[in-house]
């Protein structure tokens, strides 16, 4: 399958296509939710996020907000689709860990289509171009996504190009959902630890960009697009207006994190 074409979504609903697994093939034990790699009903392979694992439906949601956003921007990510799971899959497995796992899962669950014979990003290697290294760091200090390192960069070369895969470690602030209004404003000081700071030199511009293809509106479609089924802590209608504030207040206050960027950017490599 193609990937589908990164497209100017900026008033466009969000529709993720819904998909059943039909096959577990081997857990990707590098994560720490153990996260799977999958056939599914449409003929191919995903690479599965679970409800039953690490931080549950929060992954999912942050994984869901994150890659939308990211391809709204025309950053790259793999196509993610809503994966269904029946309540009877897995009681085969041998590990019990995994069937565990599975069994915490029955229901909805998120998918990245897997990018065969993709090489995990390395920056000791891979150097991106300023641009799209910019709107990256700009896109992970808004989400407040702190997984994105040298040790772990979340990131693919595939086809000669750069993939961001893995939101799941953002908005960290719904962990807790204490004292968001105050976090919605905050300078994203782990940006000091980004895999592409160092080439991230182009800041200011990507601020620019970045605001144009990230709009009020194109946040609420994502937000309003997220599985009623996966809001278990507070009424869904309540989390999506928060996570829609909390956006919103982030994207209005942008030089907050941007500026912070280019500090650590200019202390650390000029």
């Amino acid at each position: 399958m193609e990937e589908k074409e990164i497209q100017d979504n900026n008033t466009g609903a969000i529709d993720l296509r819904r998909v059943s697994v039909t096959r577990y093939i081997t857990p990707l034990r590098e994560g720490g939710s153990l996260p799977a790699l999958a056939d599914a009903d449409d003929g191919f392979k995903y690479v599965v996020k679970f409800r039953g694992a690490g931080h549950g439906t929060k992954a999912l949601i942050s994984e869901f907000i994150g890659g939308e956003l990211a391809r709204a921007a025309g950053l790259r990510v793999p196509e993610l689709v809503l994966l269904d799971l029946d309540e009877n899959f897995g009681r085969t497995e041998a590990d019990e860990e995994i069937q565990d796992l599975l069994k915490g899962s029955t229901g909805l669950n998120l998918g990245l289509h897997y990018l065969s014979g993709a090489m995990t990003w390395d920056v000791s290697v891979n150097r991106a171009a300023p641009d799209e290294a910019s709107r990256i760091v700009w896109l992970d200090a808004f989400l407040t996504n702190i997984d994105r390192t040298v040790r772990n960069t979340n990131m693919l070369l595939w086809h000669r190009e750069l993939w961001l895969i893995d939101h799941g470690a953002s908005l960290y602030f719904h962990h807790t959902w204490d004292g968001w209004e105050d976090k919605a404003l905050s300078p994203f000081p782990y940006v000091k630890d980004h895999a592409l700071l160092r080439d991230a030199s182009r800041l200011r511009e990507a601020d620019e960009y970045m605001r144009s293809r990230i709009t009020p509106q194109i946040i609420r479609n994502i937000v309003e697009a997220i599985p009623t089924e996966w809001f278990d802590e507070i009424p869904a209608d309540e989390a999506r207006r928060v996570y829609i504030e909390f956006l919103n207040r982030r994207l209005a206050n942008s030089s907050i994190f941007t500026d912070h960027a280019i500090e650590a950017h200019n202390r650390l490599y000029i």
